[in-house]
């Protein structure tokens, strides 16, 4: 790459984990200060002599995949389930509508990771949970949702740290959707999420081994993921630019009256 403003910045996002298709992407859509380059040019580039050593962070920091967790006996009482859910969920159509799942330690391990991804700004919000018992579970829920107070609803696996759903209901003031059994692919943006987050925390580990910190950096590092699907934003800046424009909606609404 013969210009350093444009190197420097492909270094940066390429270090920062995100895809050479998005940030070619990012750079078409939104960095007008710098020379177009195509998602082959960045491949070509990590593949040079010049992208060696990016060549081998990115190989130390491929996802490993999770499995699935569910109880095969388990049977939650009073769910509402998936295709009861309204269209403007399923089209995406408002910030609020969220996914949610649970991210395991390994067998010798304690806690879990509770992943929390809005399905319209793909914003995700992770909690650790290392006593589950039902009180800290609604903690971590409850602390989501005062970082994300747009949170209307959630679509989650048949887990059994959820078979307190109706209270969680109540207690969020939400409505809590369940997909079939098996069928992770129905709440496929969280597990978008929890792929990424893998990369961090690699199947087996020890949840509780992680501090806050820790799982905050994570979480900050997913929020400024450059997305396709977002038009090469990320999920922090389609978030705030919905606050924003709330903002401004309700400063109208108060002058006009």
């Amino acid at each position: 790459m013969s210009d350093a403003r444009l190197q420097k910045f492909v270094e940066e996002k390429l270090l920062d984990d995100q895809s050479p298709a998005n940030i070619a992407g990012r750079i078409k859509e939104h960095e007008k200060h710098l020379p177009i380059v195509s998602k082959n040019s960045i491949y070509r580039y990590i593949g040079s002599p010049y992208g060696i050593k990016i060549k081998e962070y990115r190989n130390k920091q491929k996802s490993r995949r999770r499995n699935n967790y569910q109880n095969k006996n388990l049977k939650l009482e009073n769910r509402t389930f998936i295709e009861n859910r309204p269209e403007i969920i399923n089209t995406r159509a408002r910030i609020g509508d969220a996914e949610s799942d649970f991210i395991l330690s390994g067998k010798s391990g304690k806690g879990v990771l509770l992943v929390v991804t809005d399905r319209k700004s793909r914003a995700p919000f992770l909690g650790r949970i290392i006593d589950l018992a039902k009180p800290n579970i609604n903690i971590a829920f409850q602390k989501i949702k005062k970082r994300f107070p747009e949170l209307r609803t959630i679509t989650t696996d048949n887990d059994i740290l959820l078979n307190h759903h109706k209270e969680l209901e109540s207690l969020l003031k939400i409505k809590i959707y369940f997909c079939h059994p098996y069928h992770s692919w129905e709440k496929g943006t969280v597990e978008n999420a929890n792929g990424y987050v893998r990369k961090k925390i690699p199947k087996g580990s020890d949840i509780s081994k992680y501090s806050h910190q820790f799982i905050r950096r994570i979480e900050v590092k997913l929020q400024r993921r450059i997305m396709e699907c977002l038009n090469y934003l990320t999920p922090f800046e389609v978030l705030e630019q919905f606050r924003e424009q709330k903002k401004r909606l309700s400063a109208k609404q108060k002058v006009s009256k």
